[in-house]
């Protein structure tokens, strides 16, 4: 595909996913705040007709009476136009796929596999990739289905699906590029969560609804599952945004215990998460907010932060960086590192992200990019799969700071 299309179709997809997943998320993080910032109906009136549970809130200058029905309302018919919330779900999966498909399975060989990590043809990446997605799926299902309706069923569930996380994450780690492997969990959550709405809840208000209006009682398995399962994904929802920002930053990817800096995020999200789900139910009750466990992710961070905090220099080093700070950096130093390491995917006749890097004038036109990618974000070269050196990103942030001179 041309080059500029491709970057087209990467910024409509991208542009596509993050609105819907707004959707979404915004959807899921309104619902589980009403549902557990509802209270008893004061008023006989509102019992009377069936009302389990109401929550007032004011917003926009207005205020809003919001009352929650467990079975359906006993002083009207159920109606025929009621609102479902799926499609934020199903278009949020079905553009994050898309993208994936784009940025990743095309372009497995430079995106998915790292020949250091693991060694192995882009077809079998591809086909391992969405396997995490499937089993990862399946494995989950199954987890819920033998261990949710037991007896401290949800507990049960909680550690089996940590350690289902944990497994991937380290799995994906050893197979994967760190960026893919990151991407890829954060993916695998999110199909879980798609799943769960297109399997369980959606199917399950359907039973329910057409159990009411033929004048049955509905069965409450179909409540329970759909609480169950949309419960965790209000939980993965931190989890599946930072995985898939994490992936644009080369120091959390890159190192040897990459798969346990992931999990750590992930917690940290997960905890955070369940301070803010447990503060409306604090509210209702009038208890304080129970903010331990956000204290608790925010600790985490910090401990991610000081352990990948890079060394100090020795005395050694910081006399080579002050001697070398000092030297020019030539155009021909320069041009030696591009055509090294850059070139195999920035020349005339392949042009990666519509940058070309082949001649003193487009090496001068795209000298801020190469700067920040190379030497600020360090993402380039992807992967780092020509081995580029601390000494020779130095020798670029030297020329560019320098006015970034071409003959």
């Amino acid at each position: 595909m041309d080059a500029y299309l491709f970057d087209w179709l990467n910024l409509l997809l991208r542009w596509a996913h993050v609105v819907t997943a707004i959707a979404w998320i915004g959807s899921s993080f309104y619902f589980v705040m009403l549902d557990n910032s509802l209270s008893r109906p004061e008023s006989d009136e509102l019992r009377s007709k069936g009302v389990d549970g109401e929550m007032w809130a004011v917003h926009g200058g207005g205020f809003y009476h919001s009352n929650k029905y467990m079975v359906a309302p006993r002083w009207r018919s159920l109606p025929e136009n009621l609102h479902w919330s799926y499609w934020e779900s199903y278009s949020t999966w079905l553009t994050g796929m898309a993208l994936f498909t784009v940025m990743y399975l095309f372009n497995a060989g430079s995106f998915l596999i790292d020949k250091t990590v693991f060694d192995w043809s882009p077809a079998a990446a591809i086909v391992a990739s969405l396997a995490f997605l499937v089993v990862c799926w399946l494995v989950y299902d199954a987890i819920c289905r033998l261990f949710g309706e037991r007896e401290h069923g949800d507990i049960i569930v909680g550690v089996a699906v940590l350690v289902l996380v944990v497994a991937a994450s380290w799995l994906a780690c050893q197979l994967f590029a760190g960026r893919a492997a990151f991407l890829l969990v954060g993916a695998m959550l999110a199909t879980t969560m798609s799943a769960n709405v297109f399997f369980w809840i959606i199917p399950g208000q359907r039973k329910v609804i057409a159990q009411l209006r033929a004048g049955q009682s509905p069965d409450p398995v179909h409540g329970r599952r759909g609480k169950q399962r949309s419960v965790h994904n209000t939980y993965f929802t931190l989890p599946v945004i930072v995985a898939m920002l994490s992936n644009h930053y080369g120091w959390l990817y890159s190192g040897e215990h990459n798969w346990l800096v992931l999990v750590l995020l992930m917690l940290a999200g997960a905890l955070i998460r369940h301070s803010f789900v447990a503060r409306h139910k604090a509210h209702v009750q009038g208890r304080r907010a129970p903010w331990e466990h956000a204290v608790v992710g925010t600790a985490v961070l910090l401990a991610l932060v000081v352990w990948l905090a890079p060394p100090p220099p020795s005395a050694e080093a910081k006399a080579a960086a002050a001697a070398a700070a000092v030297a020019p950096a030539s155009y021909a130093e320069v041009r030696a590192v591009v055509d090294q390491r850059c070139a195999v995917c920035h020349n005339a006749a392949v042009q990666q992200k519509n940058v070309a890097l082949h001649t003193p004038e487009l090496l001068k036109q795209h000298a801020q990019a190469v700067y920040q990618q190379t030497v600020v974000l360090k993402q380039m070269p992807l992967n780092n799969s020509t081995q580029i050196t601390d000494a020779e990103r130095a020798l670029i942030r030297r020329w560019f700071e320098s006015g970034a001179a071409v003959p």
